[in-house]
């Protein structure tokens, strides 16, 4: 059973991953789309709540500074 931090996180990521894949596919943009699956993947892979905040972090900053 994952801990409430986990969780929230997962909820929390798994959202905006939603809505950057979304926004991407709205907007045609390939790379905004690839963050936002690579946002509600990625908590599968994570053993630690560090490592899905830090990466989870990593990818929200990616979606606003990779642009096309």
């Amino acid at each position: 059973m994952p801990s409430p931090a986990e969780l929230f996180g997962l909820i929390v990521f798994g959202l905006v991953g939603s809505a950057a894949l979304l926004y991407g596919k709205r907007t045609q943009q390939w790379k905004r789309m690839v963050v936002g699956v690579a946002l509600i993947v990625f908590p599968y892979f994570t053993s630690a709540t560090w490592q899905l905040y830090a990466v989870g972090t990593a990818l929200c900053v990616a979606f606003v500074l990779w642009r096309d």
